[in-house]
């Protein structure tokens, strides 16, 4: 379990060094620990593993200010566990249901038991501006559009296969639009260059 909790609090280490998200950003953890086991999603969970991944990773993410869901799995229609506070926070609606391994999985029972003042939401409304995918349990409805892929040199907690995302916002516009502020500053002093 020891070196579980050292590759969680590697990988997100690497993750906000590469993406540095901002204090009061929700981050979305997904993950099933019967794939960290080596097994198939939902045949063995694990309180032991969800917790010792919850010890890795939680510290630097809530030392930064942000908060943190983390998703149940479909016995749950991937509700999620968050912070009171961070559901008021982004306007999610709190629905009565309560994680327990065989429904909603570990690692949501595990963020239940150890957040401050844990309710369950049926959706994240697509506002999550990164998170974790710990075994293939798919986050991706939970994230902003656009998702951006993060590539971590650590590519599996145990067995589970890791993948990272960022967000990014949209770009908007045509033909003239920039997407840089030092294109935009270019454009700028080619407009004050031209001729009166």
């Amino acid at each position: 379990m020891e070196n579980l909790k050292r590759q969680a609090e590697a990988a997100i280490r690497e993750f906000l060094e590469l993406f540095p998200m901002e204090r009061g950003s929700l981050f979305v953890l997904g993950g099933s620990t019967s794939e960290v086991l080596g097994e198939k999603v939902g045949t063995r969970p694990s309180l032991e593993a969800a917790e010792a991944i919850l010890e890795g990773l939680l510290p630097p993410l809530l030392e930064r200010g942000i908060w943190v869901a983390v998703q149940g799995c479909e016995h749950l229609n991937r509700a999620l566990v968050v912070e009171r506070e961070a559901a008021r926070a982004y306007g999610l609606e709190e629905v009565t249901v309560y994680p327990h391994p065989k429904a909603g999985g570990s690692l949501a029972t595990a963020a239940f038991l150890r957040f401050q003042n844990p309710v369950m939401v049926e959706s994240l409304k697509a506002q999550a501006q990164g998170g974790m995918d710990v075994g293939g349990v798919l986050i991706g409805m939970h994230l902003r559009p656009v998702a951006v892929p993060l590539r971590l040199s650590l590519r599996r907690i145990g067995e589970a296969v890791l993948l990272a995302a960022k967000t990014r916002p949209k770009l908007v516009g045509g033909a003239r639009a920039v997407y840089t502020r030092e294109e935009m500053l270019k454009k700028v002093e080619e407009y004050r260059q031209r001729p009166l």
